[in-house]
């Protein structure tokens, strides 16, 4: 047992902790006297305000209430019109998580019916809220970490005793450095490998998937070493930031993997998609749907502005991106107060129709790795009315043509941002009604966006939280589930939009929908994300006509024309030039050195010198397999 129990136990009376350990950072202890769990006096809070760790305590499993009595029980205490729709018991930590339509009423007033579930069944309630939209993946990732309880406790002990039981390396000097692995002056498989003489932590892992030969990160470099790592951080889903994360358990790492709540499903999910996307053309992936739910079970999922303990020298927290639903900025606090950095990864210095924009407070701050997706000084977005008439414009002469309008989106973030756009023109009478078809991972992960409402900004989260408001509650959109639904509406005569996966036309249900509709004039493409070199979306974007998608075994070409209207609108999680400055004159404490990433090579050049000009602090923008020295 490592000293801080001992400490803990030390200050509590003999006989009352029946057992003891740790669930990551933070410290749980059992006790078998019902008394002391209703009410130990105010014990715990003085001990957690002296030694500044989180700790629970629970009940002993063998003094809670057998679960069937317990199930009937808490069902007779739940009103009825908080919409309960399932209760699922934790045995090995005492728990019973219950999920509702409404989790307030359930909590009740200062959270008393909280307290009297406590009391009855001597379980600790877990409220958790039933999403608008059924989402089969939340369904089958809750039904991982329960079915894996045990072995979850057993590693989340694990990793605790790795953050306290002290230094395994042994301390002789102190640094800390940084090697980029993907992500250096380009945008694609993010991956930096963060080092000091006690840690081995990884900062996203990534893939590019427009990229085949530049695909995955540079794991190979000679300092990085698998079976050293003690914990990833996953920013954000989207692949270029989480694809490779699988992988790693493939190889064999068995350790924490640090993300929100939305993140873990999201990144699941589209991992579990590219696999699917692989297959079916033909190609071997490189990990199989069984290392992704080995993720699952390895994912520790903070709060925004929780702080903890990832390894013996390194603190974390999490701060909202503003980039896509649970994207966060990731502040690491290394060493004892030795120098503090935040990885912002993709980040949103602005609010927008779906999220209130990236955090700029923080306690304190030396060495800030800024991304740079559209930081070069000509990349000034117009601003989002506009974009949003030009994309009402499009739609209302596309309708006049009686033509269709296909926007390939990013599953996450982009297409929702879309889908409220389109649902408030109806609403609102500035467009003609018309059926809105999603496609591809865009109605599963708006599922997502319903259940964790939270990370949402003021405005739609209050309107998820009225059922009868909820904007993707709509009639108009229609989800398509299987090619013969995908046929109907290639076929159908009427005007629509089409809203599907990949924003880039890299795979998915967007390249069927453009092989279709690509040689009317009376459609619409209708592009709004960045797209990669590479990328069938940029070179239609540049302007190509005819493409060549496949030559078959005669040697006859498979050639695409585009015929159809193609449009660009900014609808973009990046920030924009304007915005990364601000985000800087904004950010407190101000950085002392500010590495650049997440760019193509002369964007990230250009917002160097720029923050060097204006703010007179060191500037930098590595390449992939750099070491930077960062103390």
């Amino acid at each position: 047992m490592t000293e801080i129990l001992k400490e803990i136990l030390k200050q509590l009376p003999d006989g009352k902790i029946s057992d003891a350990g740790f669930e990551g950072a933070n410290i749980v202890i059992y006790t078998k006297d019902k008394d002391f769990f209703l009410d130990n006096r105010g014990m715990i809070k003085r001990i957690v305000d002296q030694i500044k760790k989180r700790i629970e305590l629970r009940p002993d499993p063998s003094i809670c209430m057998e679960m069937e009595k317990a199930k009937k029980k808490i069902q007779s205490l739940i009103p009825e019109e908080a919409g309960q729709s399932d209760i699922i018991f934790d045995p090995q930590r005492s728990m019973v998580i219950i999920h509702a339509e409404k989790p307030g009423l359930v909590i009740g007033k200062q959270g008393e019916l909280l307290r009297e579930i406590r009391e009855k069944t001597l379980w600790v309630p877990l409220i958790k809220r039933t999403p608008a939209i059924r989402s089969k993946l939340i369904e089958e990732i809750r039904s991982v970490l329960y079915e894996n309880s045990d072995y979850r406790r057993k590693f989340l002990d694990k990793t605790g005793h790795r953050i306290y039981d002290g230094w395994i390396r042994g301390k002789k000097e102190e640094w800390i450095r940084v090697t980029y692995l993907g992500g250096a002056r380009q945008v694609g498989r993010s991956c930096l490998f963060l080092q000091t003489p006690e840690s081995r932590v990884l900062l996203d892992c990534g893939i590019n998937v427009a990229s085949d030969n530049e695909a995955y990160p540079m794991l190979e470099a000679p300092e990085f070493k698998i079976d050293e790592l003690d914990a990833v951080v996953v920013t954000h889903a989207h692949l270029d930031h989480s694809g490779l994360v699988p992988w790693l358990f493939k190889m064999g790492y068995r350790g924490p993997v640090y993300c929100t709540l939305p993140t873990r499903d999201i990144m699941a999910l589209l991992q579990l998609d590219m696999v699917k996307i692989m297959r079916s053309e033909g190609k071997d992936p490189i990990f199989t749907s069984e290392e992704v739910r080995e993720m699952v079970k390895h994912t520790i999922c903070p709060d925004y502005d929780e702080v903890t303990d990832i390894t013996p020298d390194v603190r974390m927290t999490l701060y909202n991106a503003g980039h896509m639903l649970g994207s966060a900025m990731v502040h690491l606090h290394v060493g004892n107060g030795l120098h503090n950095l935040l990885y912002t990864a993709d980040m949103k210095y602005a609010r927008t129709r779906l999220l209130e924009q990236a955090e700029t407070k923080f306690p304190r701050l030396e060495t800030l790795m800024i991304e740079s997706t559209y930081g070069g000084k000509d990349n000034i977005l117009p601003p989002v009315r506009d974009q949003d008439l030009l994309l009402k414009q499009i739609v209302k002469d596309t309708v006049a043509r009686k033509g269709k309008i296909l926007m390939p989106t990013l599953g996450s973030g982009r297409a929702q941002e879309v889908m409220l756009l389109i649902e408030e023109m109806i609403r609102l009478k500035e467009i003609e009604p018309m059926p809105v078809y999603i496609d591809g991972m865009v109605w599963d992960i708006t599922a997502i966006h319903t259940a964790y409402p939270e990370f949402l900004n003021s405005a739609v989260r209050k309107q998820i939280f009225h059922k009868d408001n909820n904007p993707f509650l709509s009639p108009i959109f229609k989800r398509i589930g299987s090619p013969k639904e995908r046929q109907q509406v290639i076929e159908e005569t009427g005007s629509c939009l089409i809203v599907a996966t990949s924003g880039m036309l890299v795979g998915g249900p967007s390249v069927e929908y453009l092989k279709a509709l690509s040689d009317n004039p009376h459609n619409s493409l209708v592009f709004s994300c960045y797209q990669p070199e590479g990328s069938l979306g940029k070179r239609i974007r540049e302007g190509e006509k005819e493409i060549v998608m496949r030559v078959d075994s005669s040697g006859k070409p498979d050639i695409l024309n585009i015929k159809m209207e193609v449009h660009k609108i900014e609808i973009t999680g990046h920030s924009d030039r304007r915005e990364l400055m601000n985000f800087l004159t904004r950010c407190q404490p101000r950085p002392k050195k500010v590495i650049i990433n997440h760019g193509e090579n002369t964007r990230c050049l250009d917002l160097a010198s720029s923050i060097h000009r204006q703010f007179r602090i060191e500037t930098m923008a590595p390449r992939n397999l750099e070491a930077v020295r960062i103390r």
